[in-house]
């Protein structure tokens, strides 16, 4: 029993540590001790990587990082992040309780996979100023994913992140600012060597879970397969208000999934795309 209350208690700690330093904030010298101090071994790997996505100048994008967790340092991962979110709320669960029932809870590996590396890339954009992800080579192949689905997961979650650095110079300011988002499209990192773009392994089984808060159970590749489709469409916008050469838009038209139909339903540009390529066959 005291085992696993000195467990709880570590958890809370680093709930409480991730709710506080996530953002802008920074932790000082004293906290990342206290934090550091007293960690359970059952909680070791989690509690570095809490410290990684709290701290400036952090490792997040090396090998260590990048690498799939065991499915155990997941869950406790998935469980710290919770409380985090438990301690925003006005009328809060006791965190205790919460963690029971976590623990006994049958959580979903994908699910699990998707919320290490959304808090490792939401962890990159926060800490890690200015963006600059020019020379990052993210290979998918070296990090243990045990599937497609797994490796999907990791560059949605990249690209999400990637896809929210040009999102308000394309559709908040009028007009759209191509040329700083473009800037941004260049800094994009590469994906087992290649271009961004040319990643396109998105044919295993959809999935549903909750995503959005209050949205209920959404589809996986609906949600995360339309914003990518939107930063690729914004991107060919880029190389045409930019002075992209035509190979450049070729590229990424026939290189990307701009072009596979098969994909379509899940975004809410099918008309868009389906129009691009009515003009393309047209020329």
């Amino acid at each position: 029993m005291v085992f696993g209350q000195t467990n709880n208690q570590k958890r809370i700690e680093l709930g409480k540590a991730y709710k506080n330093f996530m953002f802008r904030n920074d932790p000082t010298k004293e906290d990342l001790k206290e934090i550091k101090s007293n960690v359970p071994d059952s909680l070791k790997i989690a509690g570095e990587f809490i410290i990684q996505t709290i701290t400036k100048e952090n490792k997040l994008l090396k090998q260590d990082y990048l690498a799939r967790p065991q499915d155990q340092t997941l869950k406790e991962i998935y469980i710290i992040r919770a409380i985090n979110l438990n301690l925003r709320e006005e009328n809060q669960v006791d965190n205790n309780k919460l963690i029971d029932s976590l623990i006994s809870n049958e959580i979903p590996v994908y699910e699990l996979v998707d919320n290490y590396y959304d808090m490792l890339f939401t962890a990159v954009g926060n800490k890690n100023q200015p963006f600059n992800l020019s020379k990052v080579d993210i290979k998918l192949r070296d990090y243990n994913l045990k599937d497609e689905t797994e490796k999907g997961i990791v560059f949605l979650q990249a690209m999400r992140f990637c896809g929210s650095t040009i999102w308000g110079y394309m559709n908040v300011v009028k007009p759209p600012n191509t040329s700083k988002a473009y800037d941004y499209i260049k800094m994009f990192p590469k994906f087992d060597g290649h271009a961004y773009y040319q990643y396109t392994d998105f044919y295993f089984t959809d999935f549903t879970m909750n995503i959005v808060k209050d949205k209920g159970l959404q589809s996986y590749k609906s949600y995360y397969l339309d914003k990518y489709y939107e930063t690729l469409l914004s991107h060919l916008i880029c190389l045409s208000k930019e002075g992209g050469s035509e190979k450049e838009k070729n590229d990424l038209l026939l290189g990307s999934i701009l072009k596979e139909r098969n994909l379509y339903k899940y975004t809410k540009y099918k008309d868009t795309l389906e129009d691009i390529f009515k003009e393309q066959k047209q020329e």
